[in-house]
């Protein structure tokens, strides 16, 4: 009991003494709400922001653009169309299902990157450099973008086999 004394005693000028305490929080402000049986100078000037509002509001509707729709009949049949063109569906199957797996194990990896306190940081930084020397090395100057396109055009020769 002496000790709790004791510890009020030397405690209370870190406390405020009056009762008006600001508390910190991490909502945002909002204003009071306004009435609309309340009588005020700024009532009537509410009352046309608000009723100004509302016709804006109703004009704003969805549509349906037949030029932008897509024929979901149309979409299938053309999967259909592919899917019977292919002749080994088996590897298609496992391409696709190690494409899942990849997919899936680089989201844990990055996941377990993300928690290692410095890394992401130092991730970004290199990402950063990697962005900038290859904005440099390819992209800067004419001759060295015809270049990137040069490789790109080679690599896809590679890979459609006509090379």
């Amino acid at each position: 009991m002496a000790a709790a004394a004791a510890s009020t005693v030397l405690l209370p000028h870190r406390f405020p003494t009056t009762t008006n305490i600001t508390r910190c929080s991490a909502l945002p402000y909002l204003p009071p709400r306004v009435s609309t049986t309340t009588t005020t100078l700024f009532s009537p000037s509410l009352k046309h922001f608000s009723e100004s509002r509302k016709p804006s509001l109703l004009q704003t509707r969805a549509s349906s653009d037949e030029t932008s729709s897509v024929d979901t009949n149309e979409l299938i049949s053309d999967l259909k169309e592919k899917w019977d063109a292919v002749e080994n569906k088996s590897t298609v199957i496992i391409y696709g299902g190690g494409a899942l797996v990849a997919v899936w194990l680089s989201s844990i990896l990055v996941g377990a990157i993300n928690s290692v306190p410095l890394l992401p940081k130092i991730m970004e930084l290199v990402g950063l450099g990697y962005t900038g020397w290859f904005v440099y090395r390819y992209l800067l100057f004419k001759s060295s973008r015809k270049e990137l396109a040069t490789d790109i055009e080679s690599i896809k020769k590679k890979i459609a086999g006509t090379e």
